[in-house]
């Protein structure tokens, strides 16, 4: 069995707290984690070894966007792909080598899109749709047992959102990305394990925006993901949101997802 985790900690160095209670509470072999906005040489590399997360690959810039993996299990950093074409660090592919031998396991920042649901208007947004096409032409090659995780920036259900209709202009659920997100979903045929193991219309929230008390509203939408090729998809075994961490002090904006397998 081995147990992986996925979580936009929005600056792993000013939440490691909670990072450590959540790695003291689910103990998950492997936590991939988005938005760490720190470098290499500044990670927290002491805290993870401390906690028996001994094994890392870290692709990080100063103050902005990044991510890590860390491992409980051995491991070989795999790739890192500029799917955002200039040079921000927004992904990094790791393989296990101990349990779970040969697993591929892909950490993906998706980049936000900005306010403006139009290329023409906001190059950010064009830029999103452009990252996400090339994640497709790499999708469409996959050869081995992968599993992507990470903040995808979309919410692609009608139930992923606390409003569909109202949030039909609203970038991160605008028809364009859900189309685009699934023109990558149909490039590898990639079983979306959130859905599979809370199927729709359950509630699946995963992100809840710091303008607005979460829990009185729980204006929520799913923008973290758990995608797994279509034979490794068979062998997850359980998966589930916590949201504890959101109501503990200094919280992400996110909460973990946690997916197991029968590897």
């Amino acid at each position: 069995m081995v147990s992986i985790a996925t979580w936009n900690i929005n600056s792993v160095r000013l939440r490691m707290p909670l990072v450590e209670r959540f790695l003291a509470e689910e103990a998950p072999d492997v936590l991939c984690l988005q938005e760490i906005k720190t470098v290499d040489e500044t990670f927290p590399h002491e805290a993870f070894e401390a906690l028996g997360y001994t094994h890392r690959a870290v692709h990080g810039q100063k103050g902005y966007h990044g991510v890590a993996t860390v491992s409980r299990v051995p491991l070989r950093e795999f790739s890192r792909h500029d799917w955002q074409d200039n040079g921000e660090a927004r992904h990094v592919g790791i393989e296990l080598l101990g349990p779970g031998q040969g697993l591929v396991i892909e950490n993906v920042y998706i980049p936000a899109g900005g306010d403006i649901p139009d290329r023409t208007l906001n190059a950010k947004f064009g830029q999103k749709l452009d990252f996400l096409e090339r994640m497709t032409r790499w999708a469409d090659a996959i050869d081995r047992p992968t599993l992507i995780v990470g903040d995808f920036n979309i919410a692609p259900l009608d139930c992923d959102v606390y409003d569909h209709k109202a949030l039909l202009k609203v970038v991160s659920h605008t028809p364009v990305e859900v189309e685009t997100l699934q023109r990558f979903a149909d490039a590898h045929g990639w079983a979306d394990l959130g859905r599979q193991f809370i199927p729709a219309p359950e509630r699946n929230y995963s992100w809840w925006s710091y303008r607005a008390y979460w829990r009185g509203k729980d204006q929520g939408r799913r923008l973290d993901h758990m995608w797994a090729s279509p034979d490794l998809a068979r062998q997850a075994t359980a998966h589930r949101v916590v949201e504890g961490p959101r109501t503990w002090d200094q919280p992400s904006d996110h909460v973990p997802l946690v997916t197991e397998f029968a590897l």
